[in-house]
């Protein structure tokens, strides 16, 4: 039999309903509440009938002139703090985003996320071709309407809560982060956001005159707040580039305060020669707050990655953080050092490059030719922990010139935590004079990645001398085969450091299995294995089993996928292993088994 509601549920609902109600203010004897029932109301709310309760709360609560000690000493012992219901909340709607989340204010959150919900979703209707009226007017799905109203979403029928400019005037002045397409940059979008206070923005696909135009009206709005801002899929001219970058600077300072910056996927329209360059050179010395640049994929050449390395030295910005992946800049350096001496006397390359931490010139089509000159810069940056140099044709000749500048970092006590030297045209002989010098490191190395190099098993003494030192090791399709894994299951010793290891893509078949069987047992502290499509069969498989069932210490993923197997029945042999309810091993898919993996190129 159900049960019958009490009198104190009916009159619980009966609050909640009328502070549903748009326009209504709040009922004075909800002040009146005694706190079991208040915080009754407060569970039952949903997410509008608690930011007005919390609204109302806050502004009764300035005006303590005008009530009674009796109501004082009542709001004194009424709580304030619904910080844990608004995570209640959050976690409610979006439980696959609570552990990607830290904050002290879920209120704000939760009302950010919405409304970049609200905005989606109003991009997929603008985005169509017969759609031709104002974005404010679009209308939000009742399946969105319904996480804030709940049941409720008739009784707010005073206003249009449907219509996005009611969410934008409602919670913009929640939002910190954004992103926004160019369909939704539209002239609207700086009257929609003008409770906006900005500190990170995201914007996709700025294509025009037009949308630049709108886009900079929306910066000027934040420009005193905005510290990070981020292009994707733009194509940018140099005077698209002028306006956006002026639109930022602050006008009684003349300068920026942006801390992150990042063009990604992008393609600068030149008018002339490294036009665009010049212009976001001079944005770049405009302000000495910037500590991460990132400059991925854009078609840059040469001369444009040179004027804006130039500019930031000449900037004295404490850049923290140097991407400028996926560019065509070979020769970028070339002369940097018969011009150094002049930088070093300046105060900019001091701070620009002793501050820089990481530096990613992965694919950036650099030649041996380029390492010298790349050498006596990084030399020049004492502070660099994540080196990633992967996809450059350097080959041993290259590697050879980069050698002096691991040995001079290895005598000074280099912070150097990470290189990664991926598919750079090395061989066993380059990579054995790379692990040598690097072995010597008054601190070790904590990460190295030489995967996709043609390295044989040659290389296998090397890299098990290596292993003693590393925690985490990428060699994922260097070609080590049987021979290759059997080379390194002699040379293994007790008590590595070990955390992580990707021997993927090596075609090793048993001998992986044999390997992988000492290495768990050597590496106490081993946690996460990859060691896919090795052409491991059954009695590989049963020999992971053993060793996993005798000792697999602080193990929690390993990846076994593009095993050859015959037998079905290792999903459930392996079952029993599992870290936080989660498998340990990966297989393949009983469909896939048998299907060798191919990785010729």
């Amino acid at each position: 039999m159900a049960e019958v509601p009490s009198l104190v549920h009916f009159c619980i609902q009966s609050i909640r309903r009328e502070l549903l109600l748009l326009g209504n203010e709040l009922p004075s004897y909800v002040y009146e509440l005694p706190p079991e029932l208040f915080d009754s109301l407060v569970a039952c709310l949903p997410p509008w009938g608690l930011e007005k309760l919390q609204t109302e709360m806050r502004v009764m609560n300035s005006n303590d002139d005008s009530t009674s000690d009796h109501y004082q000493e009542r709001k004194r012992r009424r709580k304030m703090d619904f910080n844990a219901s608004w995570k209640a909340l959050f976690m409610l709607r979006w439980p696959e985003r609570i552990n990607c989340v830290q904050t002290d204010n879920w209120q704000q959150i939760y009302w950010e996320t919405h409304l970049q919900d609200c905005l989606d979703e109003a991009l997929e209707l603008a985005m169509l071709p017969s759609f031709c009226g104002c974005v404010g007017e679009i209308k939000v799905s009742d399946n969105i309407l319904k996480h804030i109203f709940h049941e409720e979403s008739l009784l707010v029928s005073t206003c249009d809560v449907s219509k996005l400019s009611f969410h934008c005037q409602q919670f913009g002045s929640y939002a910190r982060c954004l992103r926004l397409h160019n369909v939704l940059n539209i002239q609207e979008s700086s009257q929609l956001l003008t409770n906006c206070k900005l500190q990170s923005l995201e914007v996709h696909r700025i294509r025009s005159e037009e949308h630049v135009n709108r886009l900079c009206k929306l910066l000027s709005q934040n420009r005193e707040t905005l510290k990070s801002i981020e292009f994707l899929h733009c194509m940018l001219c140099p005077n698209s580039v002028n306006a956006i970058c002026s639109s930022l600077l602050i006008r009684s300072l003349e300068k920026h305060q942006i801390q992150h910056l990042s063009i990604r996927s992008s393609r600068f329209l030149e008018t002339t020669p490294a036009s665009s360059a010049h212009a976001f050179a001079s944005f770049l010395m405009s302000g000495r707050s910037l500590s991460s640049l990132k400059l991925q994929d854009n078609n840059l050449n040469s001369s444009s990655a040179q004027i804006i390395f130039t500019a930031l030295l000449e900037a004295s910005s404490d850049l923290s953080i140097l991407n400028l992946s996926e560019n065509y800049i070979t020769g970028w350096l070339s002369g940097f050092n018969r011009r150094s001496s002049g930088f070093l006397s300046s105060s900019g390359i001091v701070n620009s490059l002793q501050s820089l931490r990481v530096l990613n010139l992965r694919g950036n089509n650099l030649h041996k030719e380029d390492a010298d000159d790349l050498r006596y810069a990084l030399i020049r940056m004492p502070s660099l922990e994540i080196l990633d140099i992967s996809e450059n044709p350097f080959g041993d000749e290259g590697i050879s010139r980069l050698i002096p500048y691991f040995v001079e970092v290895s005598g000074r006590g280099t912070p150097l935590v990470c290189l990664e030297l991926e598919d750079s045209e090395i061989s066993s002989v380059g990579v054995e004079q790379l692990l040598n010098t690097i072995s010597e490191f008054e601190r070790p190395l904590n990460s190295l990645s030489i995967a996709h190099n043609c390295l044989y098993s040659g290389v296998a003494p090397a890299l098990g001398r290596f292993l003693s030192n590393i925690q985490v090791l990428n060699i994922e399709d260097i070609g080590l085969g049987p021979s290759g894994f059997e080379k390194l299951y002699e040379v293994l010793v007790e008590n590595l450091k070990l955390v992580e290891i990707n021997i993927s893509k090596n075609r090793g078949g048993i001998a992986t299995a044999r390997f992988l069987s000492k290495l768990i047992s050597c590496a106490p502290v081993l946690v996460r294995v990859n060691a896919a499509h090795n052409f491991m069969r059954d009695d590989s498989l049963t020999l992971m089993y053993s060793t996993l069932k005798e000792k697999r210490a602080h193990l929690k993923h390993l990846d076994l996928s593009g095993s050859l197997l015959i037998h079905t029945n290792h999903a459930s042999m392996f079952a029993e292993f599992k870290h936080n309810g989660q498998p340990i091993v990966i297989l393949p898919p009983s469909l896939a088994s048998i299907i060798p993996y191919d990785d010729d190129p």
